[in-house]
C-alpha cells in the first residue's frame, strides 16, 4: 500500500466543499468484482485528514445550525431532484465497485432516496411540544437542537443507500457530517458530495474521508465529533459502540445478522420458495437483511428443498451490468474464498450439501469473484454455517417439528435483525410477530426493510445503542431535546426556598 502508480486514478477526499489530496502515504486498490481488475485507487486517511475534515465541519456548523429548517429542507429537495436526475450514474457506480446487478443497485439507490424525501419534511419533524398553564401563568415547551459534528461509517454492500440513511437526516437536523465509506466502494460517496454542493449545501457541512481502521479510530477518538452512526459486522459494531461510549459520544452501531424465514405447512410453497430465492441470493447474499436460514416446520422440508434447489440452480450468475444476470460476484477474492471455506466446513460438520456453488467460472470473466448459489439441508444449530454470518450466497435449511419449536429456535439466536414467516393463518402470524424477539418482522415478506418514515434496526447483537436508523428515531438520534419552563411575572414576588409545586 505504497504510493499508487499513475496507471490507476487516485481518488481524492472531499473536505470543505472541494476535492483534496490525502495527507496519508497509504493506499488501497478498488476492484471491479466482475472482472477482478483494479479500476482505481483510494487513499487511507490518517489523523491529519480527519482533523482537516473536522475543522471544515466545525467552521460550517454555527451558520448551518442557525439556518432555518425550511431552508435546509429546500436544499434536501434540490438534492433529491439531482439524485433522480443522476440515478443511472449512481446505479452504475454501485454495480461497478460492488458487483450487484443493475436492477438490484437501482433498487437500493431508490430506497436511499426515500430517506432524502423523508428529510425534506424537517420543519415538521423538528417540532417540539407545548403545554400551556402547567402551573399558574407557567408554560412548558420542548425544543430539538442539533448536536454538532456527526460521523457515519458505512459498509461495502450498500454504497449509496446506507449513507443516505444517515447524512440527509443529520444534515437536515442542522448538524455537519463526516462520511467514512467503505474503502472497497468509495466512488459513490464522492459523487453524492458533488450533488450536495450543486444542490446548494454550504461548504464544510458534508465531508468524505476514505480509509481503514486508522481513519475509523481517529473518528471515534476525536473530541469534536459528537455522534457516530455505523453499519457493519457485529464485532466491529461492538467495538465502535464501546469506544464511542468511552469517549462520551452518542452512537448507533448496527451489527450482523442471521435472518430466519419460518415456513409453515399451510404456506403457498411456490410463493415461499420464490421469495426465499430472492431474499437469499439477491446481491449474492451480501445484505444484512438477507434470509440465510430457512426453518421448515413439519413435513414440508423435502418438497420445499426440492423447489429451492431447482430455482437456485436456474439462477443466471455473471457480471452485474449484463442484461440477463440475476446474481453477480462477491465483493473481493478474499471474501469469496472465505465463503467457500464455510461451504467446506458445512460439509465436514455433517450438513447435506444440496447445491454447491464452488468452482463457478464465467466465460470471459474467469478472474471475477464468483460463487454460485449454494444450498444446505439438515443443518443443526451447533454448526458454524448456522452460528456465523456468512454474508454470501449460502442458504441453509433447518427442520423443526412444530410452530413453537420454530419460535424457540429463532429466539435463541444471538442475532436479531430481521425475520419472516410464510403462512396463510392470521392467528399464527399474529402470534409470531408478538412472540418473536427480532427487530424487523415480515409476514409473507422475506426482506422486511421498513419505509423511510419508520426506523430500521434490529435487537440483541444486531444493534448496539438505543436508537435505530432514519425515520423518527433518526431525528431523535441527531438532535438533543431541551425543555423550557417559562413564566412572565406581573408583580414582584418574595423569594421561596421550598421545592416549587404547581
Amino acid at each position: 500500500m505504497n504510493k499508487p502508480a499513475e496507471a490507476h486514478s487516485l481518488l481524492p477526499l472531499w473536505i470543505g466543499g472541494e476535492k483534496v489530496a490525502s495527507q496519508s502515504v497509504r493506499y488501497g486498490d478498488v476492484t471491479n468484482p466482475a472482472s477482478g481488475e483494479v479500476i482505481r485507487r483510494v487513499p487511507f486517511a490518517n489523523s491529519a485528514d480527519i482533523d482537516a475534515a473536522v475543522g471544515a465541519a466545525g467552521r460550517a456548523f454555527s451558520a448551518w445550525c442557525e439556518t432555518p429548517p425550511l431552508k435546509r429542507g429546500r436544499i434536501m429537495m434540490r438534492f433529491l431532484q439531482l439524485l433522480e436526475k443522476n440515478r443511472d450514474r449512481l446505479t452504475r457506480l454501485v454495480t461497478e465497485e460492488h458487483g450487484k446487478t443493475l436492477a438490484d443497485a437501482g433498487g437500493s439507490v431508490q430506497r436511499g432516496m426515500e430517506v432524502v424525501e423523508f428529510s425534506c419534511g424537517v420543519p415538521h419533524l423538528l417540532k417540539g411540544e407545548h403545554a400551556e398553564n402547567i402551573g399558574a401563568d407557567i408554560d412548558c415547551y420542548s425544543l430539538r437542537q442539533a448536536l454538532g459534528i456527526c460521523a457515519g461509517i458505512t459498509p461495502f454492500n450498500f454504497p449509496v443507500m446506507v449513507p443516505l440513511w444517515m447524512f440527509p437526516v443529520a444534515i437536515a437536523c442542522g448538524n455537519t457530517f463526516i462520511l467514512k465509506p467503505s474503502e472497497k466502494v468509495p466512488s459513490a460517496s464522492l459523487f453524492l458530495a458533488e450533488l450536495l454542493k450543486e444542490a446548494g449545501l454550504p461548504d464544510g457541512v458534508f465531508n468524505v474521508v476514505h480509509g481503514d481502521k486508522e481513519a475509523v479510530d481517529a473518528i471515534l477518538h476525536h473530541p469534536e465529533i459528537k455522534a457516530v452512526s455505523f453499519v457493519g459486522s457485529t464485532p466491529v459494531a461492538r467495538y465502535i459502540y464501546e469506544t464511542c461510549a468511552e469517549n462520551g459520544k452518542r452512537v448507533q452501531a448496527l451489527g450482523g445478522a442471521k435472518n430466519h424465514a419460518v415456513v409453515l405447512p399451510d404456506a403457498d410453497m411456490e410463493f415461499a420458495a420464490d421469495s426465499l430465492i430472492g431474499a437469499a441470493y439477491g446481491s449474492a447474499g451480501e445484505r444484512c437483511m438477507a434470509v440465510s436460514a430457512v426453518v421448515a416446520v413439519g413435513d414440508i422440508a423435502e418438497s420445499l428443498v426440492t423447489k429451492l434447489r431447482a430455482k437456485a440452480a436456474a439462477l443466471k450468475v455473471g457480471p452485474g451490468d449484463s442484461e440477463n444476470t440475476e446474481m453477480g460476484p462477491l465483493i473481493t477474492r478474499a471474501h469469496r474464498d472465505r465463503v467457500a471455506k464455510y461451504i467446506e466446513l458445512g460439509e465436514k460438520q455433517g450438513a447435506k450439501l444440496v447445491l454447491d456453488g464452488r468452482g463457478l467460472k464465467i466465460p470471459g470473466h474467469e478472474s471475477g469473484f464468483y460463487l454460485g448459489p449454494t444450498l444446505f439441508d439438515h443443518v443443526r444449530p451447533e454448526m458454524a454455517i448456522y452460528r456465523d454470518e456468512i454474508f454470501g450466497p449460502v442458504l441453509i435449511v433447518l427442520r423443526v417439528g412444530d410452530f413453537n419449536e420454530a419460535i424457540r429456535l429463532v429466539n435463541r439466536n444471538p442475532h436479531a435483525n430481521g425475520t419472516a414467516i410464510f403462512t396463510r393463518t392470521g392467528a399464527l402470524a399474529r402470534r409470531f410477530q408478538h412472540e418473536i424477539e427480532v427487530g424487523m418482522v415480515g409476514i409473507n415478506i422475506p426482506i422486511p426493510v421498513p419505509m423511510a418514515y419508520f426506523s430500521f434496526g434490529g435487537w440483541k447483537n444486531s444493534l448496539f445503542g438505543d436508537l435505530h436508523v432514519h425515520g423518527t428515531e433518526g431525528i431523535q438520534f441527531y438532535t438533543r431535546s431541551k425543555v423550557v419552563t417559562c413564566r412572565w411575572p406581573t408583580q414582584t414576588e418574595k423569594p421561596k426556598l421550598d421545592m416549587p409545586t404547581h
